[in-house]
């Protein structure tokens, strides 16, 4: 029987690259996001590969998530593997500066969202005792860089989640990882600069990661036999040693 994949996040990025690497492989798909028509529109381009079904909420709130989860056909409820990459950054600024909103968005996503959803799947998980999480992390949250305080606060709880979860899942078989990539060219930068010209400089000069870079390794990551847990992925660009350096073209 082919496994079940739900991924959060699924409308762009890593998720989107993710949700096209794992229908080549034939998992079925559960994909969630808040823009209907992008999840729509993937959908259709994936279902000739595999079994997809969509959920259109939003993680930050938690009654549409387990409602939303609770809502799954037969077909699709039993969530083999949960990768919750949901997350977003927004602003790059110094911590007496730092807008609210922009702190209040980046925790109520990156890290309640995450739970909200997790808590909505891993009761089945521990009921079946198997199953495997994988929480899309990032280099900010192995260490902290200028102007990051409060995104790298919340993707150092991601990671304190994971390990967390790892001890308390462990005694379920369940495996529990973290793939952490540095700068990945996503969206997220014409997010977290509010599509200004700072958002367009952020990739110049380098070949930053690509999305499908990282749902490669996270396919690996899922696809290990079942003795191997892939627990802590650190990945980077060729051009980029840590978050503060990375080598441009002049």
């Amino acid at each position: 029987m082919n496994k079940t994949a739900l991924i959060t996040g699924a409308t762009s990025g890593i998720g989107e690259a993710t949700a096209y690497e794992f229908a080549k492989q034939g998992i079925n798909l559960v994909l969630c996001g808040r823009r209907l028509e992008r999840l729509n529109t993937i959908q259709k381009a994936l279902e000739r590969l595999t079994n997809v079904h969509i959920l259109n909420f939003d993680v930050r709130d938690k009654d549409q998530a387990f409602k939303a989860i609770a809502s799954l056909p037969d077909k699709f409820k039993t969530i083999d593997i949960l990768i919750n990459n949901a997350g977003n950054a927004h602003g790059l600024d110094p911590i007496e500066s730092g807008h609210v909103d922009d702190w209040d968005a980046m925790m109520d996503i990156n890290v309640k969202g995450l739970l909200y959803v997790s808590k909505a799947v891993i009761p089945q998980m521990t009921a079946r005792r198997s199953g495997h999480i994988i929480n899309i992390g990032s280099s900010a949250g192995k260490e902290v860089y200028p102007k990051g305080n409060v995104y790298c606060a919340s993707k150092h709880a991601v990671l304190a989640i994971t390990e967390g979860m790892r001890i308390d899942l462990n005694a379920y078989g369940i495996k529990v990882g973290a793939i952490n990539p540095g700068l990945v060219e996503t969206e997220f930068s014409k997010v977290r600069f509010k599509g200004g010209t700072e958002a367009n400089a952020v990739y110049t000069g380098f070949k930053a990661l690509q999305a499908k870079d990282v749902a490669e390794v996270i396919y690996f990551a899922v696809s290990r036999p079942p003795h191997v847990n892939i627990a802590d992925v650190l990945m980077f660009c060729t051009a980029q040693a840590n978050s503060t350096l990375v080598n441009k073209s002049k």
